[in-house]
């Protein structure tokens, strides 16, 4: 960033989410205990679905990718709002910021459409449940892999370049506890219009075309279970498929809430709220969910566990 007498850089200030109050001091607290728990838990289902054969499939294949952005995204926001906290700065060079942007919308982006190609491994397993080593095969899952990290990072890339591009003249007060593409925006010193309508689109190719593909999968599949014979296979199907749709209903619930709201209804303290709920506490729910919800991961957990602690 440039200001009008010289070429000197000049940061940005991030308001935070926190001051330092007792109350708020308890809370950061909370936040970098939930922070440290969700690394630890979302590391360890990448290790057992690496280490357990048992494991090695396309569903489990799938849900270690969402491990992996989920670690990659709470380590996009918290550290940096740590250290603010801690050394008493609010300041984040233009280049850390758009890192940051780059990083979220990667992250949220592909998580997106890799929570839409888990719908499908779910669909082909309960629907086609024959076929399903043919249709969910190990090249396409990789290629559904592959498409969800570039659709985030195309998505990212071009947003946080756009963004960036923009003169900030006036104030250079975020308030927000990170950098977010529309925070950013709002204190450009130049007509916005047109970009916020491309982010607009984004959002709606980001959000809206993974979740019909999922409502379509998920459509499919509960009309399959209503017309199994077997209770046993109903509650199985129903078991499998409802770790899997309140993650989706987390994510895309607190996202579609931010992005999708009109402007007149949309309040900066109550979007840095949610937004902590969806960069922060949910990746740390997201491992508790499958665990908990899911009979070979425990078990997995359990064979890990007699190995190398017993």
């Amino acid at each position: 960033m440039e200001n009008s007498n010289d070429t000197t850089i000049i940061n940005f200030i991030l308001l935070g989410l926190f001051n330092h109050t007792q109350m708020h001091l308890f809370l950061f607290a909370m936040v970098l205990m939930i922070f440290i728990i969700s690394l630890m838990g979302n590391a360890l289902m990448i290790i057992l679905i690496h280490m357990d054969p048992r494991l090695h499939t396309p569903m489990y294949f799938l849900l270690s990718q969402l491990s992996l952005m989920d670690m990659m995204l709470v380590s996009t926001i918290v550290p940096k709002m740590a250290v603010n906290y801690l050394m008493d700065t609010r300041s984040i060079s233009p280049t850390g910021c758009g890192a940051q942007i780059f990083l979220f919308l990667t992250l949220g982006g592909g998580e997106c459409f890799l929570l839409a190609a888990m719908s499908y491994d779910r669909y082909v397993a309960i629907c086609h449940p024959l076929r399903y080593p043919i249709l969910m095969n190990q090249r396409l899952c990789l290629l559904m892999t592959a498409g969800s990290w570039l659709l985030g990072g195309a998505d990212g890339l071009m947003q946080a370049g756009a963004t960036l591009s923009f003169p900030y003249c006036h104030s250079r007060k975020i308030n927000h506890f990170f950098c977010e593409a529309p925070s950013l925006v709002r204190l450009a010193c130049a007509d916005t219009s047109i970009f916020e309508f491309f982010m607009y689109i984004c959002c709606i190719l980001m959000l809206l075309i993974p979740l019909a593909l999922i409502l379509v999968s998920y459509s499919l599949i509960l009309a399959a279970v209503l017309h199994m014979q077997s209770v046993a296979a109903q509650k199985k199907a129903f078991t499998t498929c409802s770790s899997h749709l309140a993650v989706v209903g987390l994510f895309f619930g607190t996202l579609m809430f931010i992005y999708m709201r009109p402007k007149s209804y949309r309040s900066v303290n109550h979007d840095k709220v949610v937004s902590a709920f969806y960069t922060i506490f949910t990746p740390v729910l997201n491992p508790v969910i499958y665990s908990v919800r899911n009979k070979e991961v425990k078990e997995a957990l359990k064979r890990w566990m007699e190995k190398y602690f017993i």
